[in-house]
C-alpha cells in the first residue's frame, strides 16, 4: 500500500501504472517505485514553479526515444497534478523506465557514438531548426521556436544566454565581444555550412550518459533538445571528459565531420561556448574567463 504521506501522488500515478501492469500492486518510494511482479519505474516530481521544465525534459525523451528506442528511459506518463483539494496540486510529474545505470564504458561509449551518428542524429525535423516547447539546459531556459537556417538558431542562442548576462551588469566585455561573435563569427563560420536540423540531446556530458547494467547498452537522460547541427552535440563532452575517447572516434566513423573540415576545431570552440556561456550564467565568473578565451581566438581567426 501507499505511504500515507504520498497517496496524494500514488493515486495520480496509479491509472498510469494500471495501463503497464493491470493487475500488479504498486509499493511507492518516489522517486521508484516497484511492482509486485518485481518491475521498477521511475516517478521524478517536480515543485510547482517548475512545470514548464517537466514538460521539455518529457518532451525531449519522447522525441529521443521515437529516434533511438531504448537510448533513453521511455517515457509513460507526464503531467500535472490536478484538483483543488489536493496538498500536490500544480507539480508536474512524468513517469518513465526505470534503469539501474553504472558509468559509460569504452564499450558502451563506443555504441553510444554509433547509434548517436546512425539514428538520432539523422532524425531530422521538418520544422526547421529549434524545438516545439522551450528546454532547460541546466536551470537555463531556452526559448527554442523554430528558425528556418542554423545560422539564425545559434545566433539566438547565444544572444539570450547574452542578454541574461547583461542584466547582471558585471559582464560588460564579454557581452560586447558576445555580440561580435554573433555579428561576425556566427555568419562566417556558420552560413556557408551544408546541414540539416537534427534531434539533438542538448547536454551531452558524463553525467547524463551511463551503462544498463542489465544488458551493457548506453544510456542517456536529462535531455534538453533541439533540432540544429549535429556537431553541437558534442561540445560540452568535450569540456567536461568522462566521456571515453571510443565515442568520439566512432562518432566520426559513421558521421563524417562537416564540410569545410578544416573550419571543425573553429565550429567546435563556437559551440563550447555555449557552454562557457551557460555556466557563467549558473555559476557566476569562474566560467566566464574560458568564455572570453573562445571569443578572443575566435574572433582572431575570423576575417
Amino acid at each position: 500500500m501507499p505511504n500515507r504521506n504520498l497517496s496524494s501522488l500514488a493515486n495520480i500515478l496509479l491509472p498510469h501504472l494500471q495501463k503497464i501492469e493491470p493487475d500488479a500492486q504498486f509499493t511507492y518510494s518516489i522517486p521508484v517505485i516497484t511492482s509486485s511482479a518485481g518491475n521498477k519505474y521511475y516517478a521524478k516530481v517536480g515543485n510547482t514553479n517548475e512545470k514548464e521544465q517537466y514538460l521539455g525534459e518529457a518532451e525531449s525523451l519522447r522525441a529521443i526515444h521515437n529516434a533511438a528506442p531504448g537510448l533513453v528511459p521511455k517515457v509513460f506518463a507526464s503531467g500535472v497534478v490536478e484538483g483543488e483539494s489536493n496538498k500536490e496540486t500544480g507539480r508536474p510529474y512524468f513517469l518513465s523506465e526505470f534503469k539501474e545505470l553504472g558509468s559509460l564504458s569504452a564499450g558502451s561509449g563506443e555504441v553510444l557514438g554509433k547509434r548517436l551518428a546512425e539514428e538520432l542524429h539523422t532524425f531530422k525535423s521538418s520544422q526547421g531548426y529549434g524545438f516545439g516547447v522551450p528546454t532547460y539546459c541546466g536551470a537555463t531556459r531556452q526559448e527554442n521556436g523554430w528558425f528556418q537556417t542554423w545560422e539564425e538558431c545559434y545566433s539566438i542562442m547565444i544572444g539570450n544566454l547574452l542578454l541574461k548576462l547583461k542584466g547582471r551588469g558585471t559582464f560588460t566585455e564579454l557581452v560586447t565581444k558576445g555580440e561580435e561573435v554573433r555579428a561576425r563569427v556566427i555568419p562566417w563560420l556558420l552560413h556557408p555550412l551544408r546541414t540539416e536540423p537534427v534531434l539533438l540531446h542538448g547536454d551531452l556530458w558524463s553525467g547524463n550518459t551511463g551503462t544498463d547494467q542489465t544488458n551493457g547498452q548506453p544510456v542517456i537522460f536529462d535531455p534538453s533538445s533541439y533540432y540544429g547541427h549535429n556537431e553541437a552535440e558534442l561540445a560540452i563532452a568535450r569540456i567536461f571528459g568522462g566521456i571515453p575517447t571510443t565515442f568520439f572516434s566512432t562518432y566520426h566513423e559513421y558521421m563524417p565531420k562537416s564540410e569545410p573540415v578544416e573550419q571543425y576545431d573553429l565550429r567546435a570552440d563556437l559551440y563550447e561556448l555555449y557552454h562557457y556561456l551557460n555556466h557563467t550564467v549558473l555559476f557566476g565568473g569562474t566560467y566566464s574567463g574560458s568564455a572570453l578565451q573562445k571569443m578572443n581566438r575566435l574572433l582572431r581567426e575570423c576575417p
